[in-house]
């Protein structure tokens, strides 16, 4: 694994079908509220791979439990100065690509403590409103477009 972050990142939006989202607090950032992010490990783990391990890190969430689906969006966004120390000197941009995950309302959730300080649900409006990120706010607002009638 490399020094720096890898500019690829999966941003996971969390809902019920009944449009709840999940978000959990930066604790990094107490007051930034946010989706499941992370970049890849490695540049030979696929999106999906990093999607999983990303959710399992952040939030105890078994993502092969449930329907997780690449929602084929991805954002470049300027990474935010106070985060470029983590990657390659020159780098500042980074490509997120978007998943949503479909999750029971009552799934438990264990937050990592030294990435998030509390979670919670919120209906998929609210939670867009809520975000600092305008590309995972985007994303959310994404949610009943990207339904299907059935899981597959």
């Amino acid at each position: 694994m490399s020094e720096f972050k890898i500019p690829v990142s999966v941003l996971v939006v969390i809902y019920t079908t009944d449009l709840e989202v999940l978000l959990m607090e930066r604790a990094d950032r107490p007051g930034f509220w946010q989706s499941v992010t992370g970049s890849k490990d490695s540049l030979d783990e696929t999106l999906r791979e990093t999607a999983i391990r990303e959710v399992m890190e952040e939030t105890g969430i078994d993502a092969n439990a449930f329907s997780l689906s690449d929602w084929q969006l991805s954002n470049i966004y300027e990474i935010y100065p106070v985060w470029r120390h983590r990657y390659a000197p020159g780098v500042t941009q980074n490509t997120e690509h978007v998943f949503g995950l479909c999750v029971s309302r009552h799934v438990p959730v264990q937050l990592a403590p030294r990435e998030h300080l509390q979670y919670k649900w919120l209906p998929y409006r609210d939670a867009a409103d809520a975000c600092f990120s305008a590309s995972n706010a985007e994303a959310i607002l994404q949610l009943p477009a990207m339904l299907t009638p059935v899981h597959q």
